[in-house]
């Protein structure tokens, strides 16, 4: 009887594993906590641009949203762990443009960036800036060119890791000045920016927040963003194209979120509506300038269309640029 009772349960829960699981339904998302996948740290430039927006999602969804953090291998291991979670709105992920760089330069990535994720809306963006030692003498950009182009390969800059945004914007330089700049990686940015005030070494791309403060106690030098518009955080420091006639010069580090390929339509819409409404805060908008970042916003066909973009552009620096991990 027991025998006959425990083959009956067995067959019951074959049957039902049979069954088409219920859909998620949009006007009913979510009906409990939302998780935020992070690839960085706690402190992080995305973890400061999305724990401003955290607590307008929570309020508007009427459900907790949650941060955690899955850094490692450029947010390789972040992105890896959402593409493989449930397609039902519940595990996100916190997309930068680094996922596109690692679109190129990791090739046995085990998932697809632009295919295994559903964009939602993109962000911000936070504008590197080029920042040298005083003690290299150079006052601006062309100075700068001028002399890494007299000492090819013997001028070091520094980044926050390799395959990284701050990385790519030194290859890119690179390449449209014609020059050879010698990149030397750190864990953070935090680290890269002690050995640059210390002259180890002479230059440094980093997120405007972290760099701005030493600029201003005259510890650094600001030679140019790589954005294609100045920051507001630092208005009289020149775009990369004013500051040395590089008009195809533009890189900066946005920030967007994402879901598991698969997630109903109307979910990802449902989100992406509130993700923007959050962008228009005008408190949420001033904290964020505060830290000298943009807001980006746009829905899911206008973050795609830019993931497309950033895929193709740094596939083509990475060719120009011979580099292999």
């Amino acid at each position: 009887m027991s025998i006959l009772h425990g083959s009956t349960i067995a067959i019951c829960a074959a049957l039902l594993s049979t069954l088409p699981v219920e859909p998620v339904r949009a006007q009913d998302y979510p009906t409990k906590p939302v998780h935020i996948i992070s690839g960085f740290g706690a402190g992080s430039a995305g973890d400061v641009l999305v724990r401003l927006l955290v607590p307008k999602l929570s309020q508007s969804m009427g459900q907790q949203f949650i941060v955690e953090y899955k850094p490692g291998a450029g947010s390789n291991i972040a992105a890896e762990f959402v593409v493989r979670a449930p397609a039902d709105g519940y595990t996100l992920f916190l997309g930068t443009s680094a996922n596109t760089i690692n679109a190129t330069f990791s090739p046995n990535l085990s998932f697809d960036f632009a295919k295994d994720l559903a964009p939602i809306a993109q962000l911000g963006s936070v504008p590197n800036l080029f920042v040298v030692n005083p003690s290299l003498g150079v006052t601006n950009l062309r100075e700068f060119i001028t002399l890494a182009k007299s000492q090819p390969g013997q001028i070091s800059y520094a980044t926050s890791g390799v395959g990284t945004v701050s990385h790519m914007a030194g290859e890119l330089l690179n390449v449209l000045a014609g020059i050879k700049l010698v990149h030397v990686p750190y864990q953070s940015a935090a680290q890269a920016v002690i050995d640059v005030l210390g002259g180890r070494v002479m230059a440094f791309f980093g997120p405007v927040n972290i760099v701005w403060p030493h600029v201003e106690a005259g510890k650094l030098k600001a030679l140019a963003t790589t954005e294609h518009k100045r920051t507001l955080l630092a208005p009289d420091v020149p775009t990369m194209a004013e500051a040395a006639d590089l008009p195809r010069y533009e890189s900066a580090i946005w920030y967007g979120l994402l879901a598991p390929a698969g997630t109903p339509r109307g979910v990802i819409e449902k989100l992406s509506r509130i993700a923007n409404e959050a962008l228009q805060d005008k408190e949420t908008l001033a904290q964020m300038r505060a830290q000298g970042m943009g807001a980006l916003g746009g829905g899911p066909d206008d973050f795609a269309k830019a993931i497309g973009a950033d895929v193709t552009k740094w596939k083509e620096v990475i060719t120009a640029a011979g580099l292999k991990q």
